[in-house]
């Protein structure tokens, strides 16, 4: 007895330790700092039910014994004084199944109440190894002291002298902590007058706990191309900041005006790379990082450029995780976004299509030029140029050089109009996307 049990203890742990990993994996999914602990209670309480279950098992098994012995001994009683005329024995039949039947309901009522235990307890796990509602400033970076960010943050005079930029839900300030890193500092307000916005119930914990994970997952971004998330602070229900390196070329938005006011010279090898550097980073977000991410709202303000003027994405996933189902009329959004309000990995090349549209010809999509003309959108202008043989004289004037780098600029423009197309079935994906741009020069 003492072999069969300590046998059926050491299969029956294994296979079930194994099996919590599993079943807790798929219905929670601990930080890093809690899984360990989190595993070992569960293990814990694991052998307990293991013990119960196995002595509810060894008694019945013993049981099972007694009954055979006791039926084995009583055979020959009959079998000693047989009549010809006695009626056949039913009160061992009775018997017999009295015990079998008292066997199945015992160890299928240990089944139930140990289920029930163990999902009790998960329960009770959960509610205590529950992500936590952190407060203060959060740093993921070893390089921004808490304090000193939660001074600068707060500072009135930071955000009314430092002001990068601004948006329905967002401002954008440069901040230098004492400790003399800068970064720019994003607040983001959600509930706006200017924007169809309904917030993604962050009034409750569970939804706060979703954005506090889904802000985690934004830093750990490694990508050349993406913008990491550093730190944010929680200022209230529905109101953060979210901290980012300093970009000290600004945004793309901010040098598509200087090159319009010929304050900056943008050749078309500078904005082809800018392209490249785009689309890498959907790549990456779309197909290499693990979940996958999209962007949600990809515009020039939304791709800062470092001292190299290489195209960095930021903003990842931030509009869908504070706003929900948000709804902004942009000139960047695909149409399916209004339409029925899905969005995909094709919305953010629609995305992509219209910036690419903006490098080639130097036009902001919102300017009256499009307004004031039947196409009116930047997308149908490209492609009725295009149809008609025009698009050499849609290019912007300031990149106009050699005549390969036309060449080069008419196909990215049919690449661009691709983007564009109505249908997202139509459009290529960041990784069709990268090959494309990238064999510009070999054509």
């Amino acid at each position: 007895m003492v072999s069969w049990f300590e046998q059926a203890w050491t299969a029956a742990e294994v296979v079930v330790i194994e099996f919590i990993k599993a079943f807790s994996s798929s219905f929670y999914h601990p930080p890093l700092y809690q899984k360990h602990t989190y595993i070992s209670m569960e293990i814990q309480i694991l052998k307990t039910l293991l013990i119960v279950f196995l002595l509810n098992h060894s008694i019945n098994h013993t049981t099972r014994i007694a009954a055979d012995e006791t039926l084995s001994h009583s055979q020959p009683i009959f079998s000693q004084s047989p009549t010809p005329s006695a009626p056949p024995s039913h009160y061992h039949r009775h018997y017999l199944r009295r015990i079998l039947l008292g066997l199945f309901f015992g160890s299928l009522t240990g089944f139930i109440l140990s289920i029930s235990l163990l999902f009790s307890i998960r329960h009770c796990l959960f509610y205590v190894n529950r992500i936590p509602l952190l407060t203060g400033p959060v740093v993921f970076s070893p390089k921004i002291s808490p304090k000193a960010l939660q001074c600068a943050v707060f500072d009135e005079d930071v955000q009314s002298t430092h002001l990068l930029g601004s948006s329905p839900t967002s401002k954008c300030y440069r901040v230098e902590l004492e400790d003399g890193v800068t970064v720019a500092v994003k607040r983001v307000e959600p509930n706006c007058p200017d924007c169809d916005c309904s917030p993604a119930q962050p009034e409750t914990k569970s939804a706060l706990r979703k954005v506090q994970q889904g802000l985690e997952t934004l830093a750990l971004v490694n990508y050349r191309n993406v913008m990491s998330l550093r730190a944010y602070v929680r200022h209230s229900h529905d109101r953060f900041s979210l901290v980012y390196d300093y970009a000290p070329n600004g945004s793309l938005e901010d040098a598509m005006k200087q090159a319009r006011l010929s304050q900056l010279r943008m050749g078309w090898d500078v904005r082809h790379r800018i392209a490249i550097g785009i689309v890498k980073g959907l790549r990456y977000l779309h197909f290499e990082h693990t979940p996958r991410l999209l962007h949600y709202n990809l515009k020039p303000t939304n791709v800062l450029l470092d001292d190299e003027f290489e195209p960095r994405l930021a903003d990842c996933g931030v509009l869908r995780l504070l706003c929900g189902n948000a709804n902004f009329y942009s000139t960047y959004a695909a149409p399916e976004c209004f339409q029925s309000c899905r969005y995909t990995d094709k919305s953010d090349i629609f995305s992509f299509g219209v910036i690419l549209g903006t490098l080639l010809t130097g036009r902001d999509p919102t300017d009256t030029f499009f307004s004031n003309r039947e196409s009116g959108s930047l997308g149908r202008w490209l492609r009725r140029v295009q149809q008609t043989g025009e698009a050499r004289q849609a290019l912007d004037k300031d990149i106009l050089g050699e005549e390969f780098e036309e060449d080069e600029m008419l196909m990215a423009m049919r690449i661009a109009v691709v983007c564009l197309s109505d249908s997202p079935a139509d459009r290529p994906s960041s990784d069709e996307l990268v090959a494309m741009l990238t064999q510009l020069h070999s054509f």
